[in-house]
């Protein structure tokens, strides 16, 4: 049985008691809960205040649940808001393409699959939820780079590292890149991640028309392009689908 870290079942133990409960709790009581010395217990609340998970009300002395734990709590309902409003049209995406479909969010320095829908055949096929993809290379990435000011500066402050003889590994290529991306409105990713598969995407927007993660088709180049260029049929479909899940989510049409 693999063994666990007990700091953080402690920690873990206090931000169960404290999302308990309507009203602050003081060190003793908090102690008393979880059946610490209260030196122990001082110490874990003073480390998940330090990250803001704890707050710590300056009359009483009493602890609450802190700010970034709503933060963390708001990104998880998004992701999930996010793929569910996707389901059906990504279904839709893949039947009508041919192709698979993928949502992607935007993670740390990357794109996280959230959600892939199986090209409507019969080939075999692996499910690739909870894969990560590069943000630079990938239609997926691309265009939450264009978009997403937060991407950006993660594509900024990493390398744009060869991972095809395609890729763009040069800073002045990639802002050509993003610009041409910003006026299409979709990205594309010929052969630049893998070789003889190329990609689709276009950005999902929510209520505030801040973009919220990418949708895409990928699938081997012969059926994606055609004389060098993305099939205008399939960027149809891609971008549709984009603006079907966004409106789902409160965007409006655009």
């Amino acid at each position: 049985m693999a063994r666990t870290i007990q700091s953080l079942e402690r920690a873990a133990a206090v931000l169960r008691l404290l999302a308990g409960g309507d009203r602050r709790l003081g060190l003793s009581d908090i102690a008393s809960s979880i059946g610490l010395a209260k030196a122990t217990t001082h110490g874990l609340l003073r480390t998940l205040q330090q990250e803001g998970f704890v707050e710590q009300d300056p009359r009483s002395g009493k602890y609450q649940l802190g700010a970034e734990l709503l933060r963390l709590g708001n990104s998880y309902l998004d992701v999930h808001e996010l793929r569910a409003r996707a389901l059906v049209w990504t279904d839709d995406l893949a039947r009508s393409s041919g192709e698979s479909a993928y949502l992607g969010v935007l993670h740390q320095q990357g794109v996280l699959i959230v959600h892939h829908v199986f090209r409507p055949d019969d080939s075999r096929q692996v499910l690739e939820v909870g894969a990560m993809q590069p943000l630079h290379s990938t239609a997926l990435g691309k265009v939450l780079a264009a978009f997403d000011p937060v991407a950006r500066n993660a594509v900024d402050d990493g390398e744009l590292t060869a991972i095809t003889g395609r890729t763009l590994t040069s800073r002045e290529d990639f802002e050509r890149e993003m610009v041409r991306v910003r006026a299409l409105g979709w990205a594309a990713d010929l052969e630049e991640t893998w070789e003889g598969v190329a990609s689709v995407a276009a950005p999902v927007l929510d209520r505030r028309r801040m973009p919220v993660g990418s949708v895409a088709i990928t699938g081997a180049v012969e059926r994606v392009v055609d004389d060098g260029a993305v099939r205008p049929h399939l960027v149809a479909a891609v971008r549709e689908c984009a603006r079907a899940v966004s409106r789902d989510l409160g965007a409006g049409r655009f």
